[in-house]
């Protein structure tokens, strides 16, 4: 396993996703679409957009055994479902087709702030 690489391109809000794998390609790209469409169902309870357009998930990492390692943060350190949200994401990730084992890592560097955010959030959220 390698560390991952910002893939800015894709998005501004992109995680980066580790590189190279033993998987075939056409996989890795199979299980990361389908995991960034689980994390598009996650949302933070107090704002109307989910995790992944809100820039909240920093790294998604597809080993070669098919366990996906997440490092992620929240908007604020107190946020009041700080417990509770990296099971949200553990579940949603857990349910992609050849996931075998999702770790979420809670991290807060470096800090969230707006800047994160796509344009999809910015809209929901009216910050422009």
């Amino acid at each position: 396993m390698s560390d991952g690489i910002p893939i800015e391109a894709a998005a501004p809000n992109a995680p980066a996703v580790a590189q190279p794998s033993a998987l075939p390609a056409e996989e890795i790209d199979r299980m990361t679409d389908e995991i960034v469409a689980a994390l598009k169902t996650v949302y933070d309870p107090e704002i109307p957009a989910d995790i992944y357009e809100l820039g909240l998930v920093y790294r998604v990492d597809i080993a070669d055994d098919r366990a996906v390692t997440i490092d992620m943060t929240l908007t604020a350190p107190g946020c009041p479902v700080a417990g509770e949200m990296p099971l949200w994401v553990e579940n949603a990730v857990s349910a992609v087709q050849g996931v075998r084992d999702v770790k979420v890592n809670m991290v807060f560097d470096p800090p969230w702030d707006q800047s994160r955010m796509s344009d999809e959030a910015r809209i929901a959220l009216d910050m422009w």
